[in-house]
Formats: structure tokens, sequence, C-alpha cells
């Protein structure tokens, strides 16, 4: 069930998005590519830091996308898609994920998912998904995934993004 707050509206920022942008960029966040095969077999994936557990039964993680981006259609209407969080070593990945007008599959070496979405080679950890709810939210929408498979690399460390850099090297 969804409850917003009855009778009572937020104030108003007293902020700019510039302002909070760069206050959100103060947590530290693992790097993910989601993925998934649109329904007509096309290819499609993204760099996201909105990614977290939501339950651990069933086992549920969340993860937003803005309303404006292209693959969005592909995701809300897909069944399943993929989160491949980064390893350290994987922040050309990121970047190209991140670009737009360009093939981001292109020599990008994969395999398919049981359910068809692209398993990134090297990733620390993958995360099959159930496209099991959404909600729109500002000028996102949450995607809400019942994870039906996952993976792990043991000893390998994620890439991290803080500040509006990449974070290779760190303890761990």
């Amino acid at each position: 069930m969804f409850l917003k707050s009855q009778g009572a509206n937020a104030s108003p920022p007293l902020f700019s998005s510039t302002e909070f942008r760069t206050a959100l960029g103060m947590f530290a966040t693992g790097v993910t590519i989601v993925t998934a095969r649109a329904a007509d077999g096309r290819l499609v994936g993204l760099t996201a830091n909105s990614f977290n557990s939501v339950s651990l039964t069933p086992p549920l993680v969340l993860w937003s996308l803005s309303q404006a981006a292209t693959s969005m259609e592909a995701f809300r209407q897909g069944s399943h898609y993929a989160i491949n969080i980064l390893a350290a070593d994987q922040q050309t990945l990121a970047l190209r994920f991140a670009t737009r007008g360009l093939d981001r599959f292109a020599d990008v070496a994969f395999v398919e998912g049981r359910c068809g979405a692209p398993l990134l080679a090297g990733a620390v950890a993958t995360f099959e998904c159930f496209n099991r709810s959404r909600y729109t939210e500002g000028d996102h929408v949450i995607f809400v995934g019942e994870v039906e498979h996952c993976t792990h690399r043991e000893g390998v460390s994620p890439l991290l993004y803080h500040g509006g850099k990449f974070y290779t090297e760190h303890p761990l």
C-alpha cells in the first residue's frame, strides 16, 4: 500500500537545484548499469547509482529513472531487467552507458540472463529482476524489482561515486 501525507504539504525549497544535486553527491554510492531487452529485441542499458535493497523476503530491490530517459518505455513495458553492480575497473563502462548517441553494447562482453537481460562481464554482482511495480514520483519513476536470480564475485572491489567523481581505489 502506498501512503502520502494527508492534509499537509511540504514547504517550498530554500535551495537551488544545483545545491540539491551537490548535497546528494555527498552520499557515496555504488555504480550500476541497468540492462534489459526491449520487446523489439533491442538491448537497452544505462548507468544508475539510484539502487537500493528493499526487502529480503521477498527479495526486492529498487532503482529510479528519469521520466525523460529515452529508454523509459522499454523499462516501463518490459517484464524483466538486470542490475549489474560495477567493479572498480569498470569506470569506462559506466561512462559509456551514461553517454547518449552511441551503441552502448558495441564490443561490450555480456551473457544473456535467464530472462533475456544482458549480464555484463566483470560485474561485482548481478540481480535478474521481474519488473514487479513502478511508482511515479517527481521527475522520476521508481522501479521495484523482485530478484529471481543473483550472483556475486568474492574479493572484487566495487566502483564508487561520490561528490561527482568515481573512486576505484579504496580499502574494503
